[in-house]
């Protein structure tokens, strides 16, 4: 049984996620802007999330709210806000290639308390509520138990803001390579956490995020058990507007975690961030 605050926010995201759907086949006439060098947006994505923050304002009216495309619209209520990536994998998206989800997380004072990730070609609803667990399709999820690199399959993502720190992020990939079995690059940080939340992988890394790619993830990624830094250890800073542009989370079943946040030191790749 969902609480109801989440009730809300599947709503939300269904709705959002159905504008990505009807727009599937007219992709070649979107309306596509770039907002920094290789980031883009599309007339989709301010669309989806004009669906989905008016209905969560229909019922808590009051709430602070933001947004990857509308930016910070701060509400009466100064505890609350919801931070909302309409369309996490726009790039994916506008290519037709098939991975992309709606992100929303509810975030008390930075801190998420309650999260949905929806994928809406595969139909899958990934929820979770602070001290509640973690479910797909509310069906309770758990982190690997794998304890060790070794065998791990890992994903990462290369964000174009942070090209200049590619090479050592590529030799610290290398360095992962001699014990996991593989890594994956799928253009999606909240199904990236989402996927470290049910098991289909057993952790995940990157820089650059920003609150909207990562807070529903990083609740659902504590909810199944798992972990939650960034490179050095440190666990993940508030999930508000005021975050650094260039983030960095990794997260994965403890153990994991663990090795990958040693390899990205040992490898210097997190010293580039001094």
């Amino acid at each position: 049984m969902l609480n109801p605050v989440v009730t809300v926010m599947v709503k939300a995201a269904r709705l959002g996620g159905n504008v990505l759907l009807r727009n599937i086949n007219r992709l070649d006439s979107l309306n596509v802007v770039q907002k920094e060098r290789l980031d883009y947006a599309s007339e989709v994505d301010a669309d989806a999330e004009k669906a989905i923050v008016k209905e969560l304002r229909r019922a808590y009216p009051d709430y602070s709210v933001i947004g990857e495309e509308g930016g910070s619209q701060v509400g009466k209520n100064g505890r609350y806000s919801w931070v909302i990536d309409p369309l996490d994998g726009t790039s994916n998206y506008l290519r037709g290639f098939p991975h992309y989800c709606v992100s929303l997380a509810l975030v008390d004072n930075g801190e998420p308390t309650d999260a949905v990730i929806f994928d809406p070609l595969r139909n899958e609803l990934f929820t979770a509520s602070r001290g509640a667990g973690a479910q797909l399709n509310e069906r309770r999820i758990r982190v690997t138990d794998r304890k060790e690199l070794a065998g791990a399959v890992i994903s990462t993502g290369f964000p174009p803001r942070e090209r200049a720190r590619a090479g050592a992020q590529l030799e610290c990939v290398r360095e992962l390579l001699v014990h996991a079995e593989d890594v994956r690059r799928t253009g999606s940080a909240a199904l990236d956490l989402a996927y470290v939340a049910c098991g289909r992988t057993d952790a995940y890394f990157e820089a650059g995020v920003k609150p909207w790619d990562i807070a529903a993830g990083v609740l659902l990624v504590r909810e199944a058990g798992g972990r939650v830094c960034d490179y050095r250890g440190a666990s993940t800073a508030r999930m508000d507007d005021k975050l650094a542009v260039t983030r960095q989370i990794v997260a994965g079943n403890i153990r994991v975690c663990e090795a990958v946040q040693k390899t990205i030191v040992s490898s210097g790749y997190a010293a580039t961030f001094n």
